[in-house]
């Protein structure tokens, strides 16, 4: 559900043209698959607020959860930890490996390989996510972190 301070609210389908004056609120009430396979709520991106220049979203990494090694070769992203406990491997063949707990701040610069894991068998990790790419569907690249470069 989106909220806006316009008494017409946009279709939410196609990106909207937002005057710098007006706000948006969005309330996710569904998750959907990302490029990644974890879950992600709708949150502010060029489609549900015409944002320009970043987006934010939650992602949710389901108990147990791994997303395939991935690089995103132009965007930063920054990731607050909400809940949980996450390995994050990252770099050259996913060699370096760090414990991420609820309250830790994560920043991946543009291009670097990594793969976040879930620690816990049955308690998902919750993560607000931004970067400085507006669109919803982040632009991500397979990695083999098998393959030398």
């Amino acid at each position: 559900m989106i909220e806006n301070t316009s008494a017409n609210p946009p279709d939410t389908r196609e990106p909207i043209e937002r005057k710098p004056t007006e706000i948006a609120i969005v309330r996710p009430d569904a998750a959907t698959l990302a490029g990644d396979r974890l879950s992600h709520f709708v949150g502010i991106s060029a489609n549900t607020t015409g944002a320009k220049e970043i987006s934010m979203n939650l992602a949710i990494i389901p108990p147990g959860g791994t997303a395939e090694p991935h690089f995103h070769p132009e965007h930063e992203t920054v990731i607050y930890l909400l809940k949980g406990r996450v390995e994050v491997c990252y770099g050259q063949g996913l060699q370096h490996c760090q414990v991420c707990e609820a309250g830790d701040f994560i920043f991946t610069p543009p291009g670097v390989p990594h793969q976040p894991r879930n620690l816990s068998a049955t308690e998902p990790v919750y993560v607000l996510a931004a970067r400085n790419d507006p669109d919803e569907q982040e632009k991500v690249v397979p990695y083999d972190p098998t393959l030398k470069s």
